[in-house]
């Protein structure tokens, strides 16, 4: 019985301490406590912890990993959050971006996080390359969204499921950071369970 729950404290550890690895490679990058390992521009009021959730709500602003995990540079890759939209909501999650001090991030790919918002863009969507029109997920509900880099291609995956391939043929592939994007006072988006696995 104790070695049982030691397994289960050990595997409790594994989920909330950013940095660590899972069994299956995957590794926690939100402590649900802290923005430790994140830098976020413009707007830093727009990112909260409520409840250990990460929550974005606010004025334009992008939280970018900036943490030890391969030095927070991706290149083949996945990371998958857990994620709720509410109703006329709007945020993304980016692939091989960069910090930069304002604006929408120009290097890199978003990857929309939208079930509802005036922009008919929904999740899953690879932004203004390969967009889906129909919602894989609801609002109010959580959902997982799993993003696959490899390659010059994307996957992505909603609760398991494969809702949208895109094939970079731009170059806009060239490595980078992820980033999280808060996209105005109106959308309110919550994020917990954020992980990713490196060179699978």
């Amino acid at each position: 019985m104790k070695r049982f729950v030691c397994s289960l404290l050990v595997c409790a550890v594994l989920l909330v301490v950013p940095g660590l690895s899972q069994d299956d490679g995957w590794i926690s990058l939100f402590d649900g406590k802290t923005l430790n390992g994140w830098k976020v521009n413009e707007n830093p009021q727009t990112f909260k912890i409520v409840d250990n959730m990460l929550v974005a709500n606010g004025p334009r602003a992008h939280l970018f990993y900036d943490g030890e995990v391969a030095n927070h540079h991706f290149t083949d890759f996945e990371w998958k959050a857990d994620v709720m939209t509410t109703p006329g909501s709007n945020s993304g999650m980016y692939v091989h971006t960069e910090f930069q001090k304002e604006g929408w991030p120009e290097k890199g790919i978003e990857i929309q996080v939208n079930n509802s918002h005036t922009d008919w863009r929904r999740t899953a969507s690879v932004y203004g390359k390969k967009d889906l029109r129909e919602a894989p997920a609801k609002d109010n509900e959580w959902f997982t969204q799993h993003i696959i880099v490899k390659g010059n291609k994307i996957t992505v995956k909603v609760n398991g499921k494969t809702v949208n391939e895109y094939t970079d043929t731009e170059g806009k592939l060239k490595g980078g950071t992820i980033a999280i994007q808060g996209h105005d006072p109106d959308s309110k988006v919550y994020y917990k369970n954020i992980m990713v696995r490196v060179g699978r």
